[in-house]
């Protein structure tokens, strides 16, 4: 089963045979003041040159969160994407907890967009999954609900099962992704096991793919980035499809690509090669450039 997401002049497929997709995190103001000031008062040359760089990096979809207390996010977020969507042609994760800026993401895109995200608990299946089926987007569905996070996942796929009935909403089994819930590893000793557990589970039993947040395993513990590197490699192994994430990170970028060639995802290894060659003048950027629009090209 394949997810489809559309920009105007890309189409990028998410599913378990194909390469996995990095959804590029960085255009988020709760974790950046600087870009939240920014953002807030209308300058949006760091979201384009964010942009710009992620998508230069390898992301293949942009998540795009305006989430600034005491501003107009419904404003800021459509802003953001009609500039996001001027500079780069990926397709966007729309990031929001506010139905009404979500609304207001989804009017100003252009394409068939990811939203990010939908809950378990009754009353937000009912206000987001009719406006995600009204613009024929996709969802994330995160697997909590008005118990909120379970530490166990027998419980998180019973509330993955209930968001996944989105059928009756009109929006296909294929446009649901389920976040099983990266916990952080450092207070939860199981959190790893647990969530390769569940990812095959609703592989298996749901036919869902899944994503995550995968910075959240190791909160408070240091050199993170080997640990999210760690991390994802193993999710890929039990069958995670893609995952919100900093493509700038270059170890990371080179697990990825790794586990893509050991799933048997990455064609004569030829994401994996062109990685190794020697960058100058420009000329990684435009490998990568290149690597992309033949992936557009074939609808991967």
């Amino acid at each position: 089963m394949e997810t489809i997401l559309r920009s105007p002049a890309r189409e990028v497929r998410i599913g378990p045979a194909r390469p996995f997709v990095v959804i590029g995190e960085r255009i988020n103001p709760t974790n950046c003041a600087r870009l939240a000031v920014e953002m807030a008062a209308g300058d949006f040359s760091r979201v384009r040159a964010e942009a710009i760089a992620q998508v230069q990096a390898g992301a293949r979809v942009l998540d795009v969160n305006a989430g600034i207390p005491l501003a107009d996010e419904p404003a800021i977020l459509a802003e953001a994407i009609r500039v996001i969507q001027e500079a780069v042609d990926v397709p966007l994760c729309i990031d929001s907890s506010v139905v009404k800026a979500l609304e207001a993401g989804l009017a100003a895109y252009r394409g068939k967009p990811l939203v990010n995200s939908v809950t378990g608990e009754s009353d937000r299946l009912e206000s987001v999954l009719p406006l995600v089926k009204r613009h024929g987007a996709a969802v994330i569905g995160v697997a909590n609900d008005e118990g909120g996070i379970s530490e166990d996942p027998q419980v998180r796929f019973a509330v993955a099962q209930k968001i996944a009935r989105a059928e009756a909403f009109g929006i296909p089994r294929e446009d649901v992704l389920i976040d099983p819930l990266a916990m952080p590893i450092g207070a939860i000793a199981s959190a790893g096991v647990s969530l390769f557990a569940l990812v095959r589970r609703l592989r298996e039993e749901l036919g869902v793919n899944t994503v995550c947040g995968a910075s959240n395993v190791s909160f408070g513990l240091p050199d993170r980035v080997m640990l999210n590197g760690a991390f994802l490699t193993m999710a890929i192994g039990a069958g995670m499809t893609c995952a919100i994430t900093n493509p700038l990170e270059e170890s990371l970028r080179k697990l990825i690509l790794a586990a893509d060639v050991m799933m048997g995802h990455d064609e004569n290894c030829a994401s994996w090669l062109a990685a190794q060659r020697p960058a100058g003048d420009g000329a990684r950027e435009e490998r990568l450039a290149r690597r992309e629009r033949r992936r557009a090209q074939q609808g991967v």
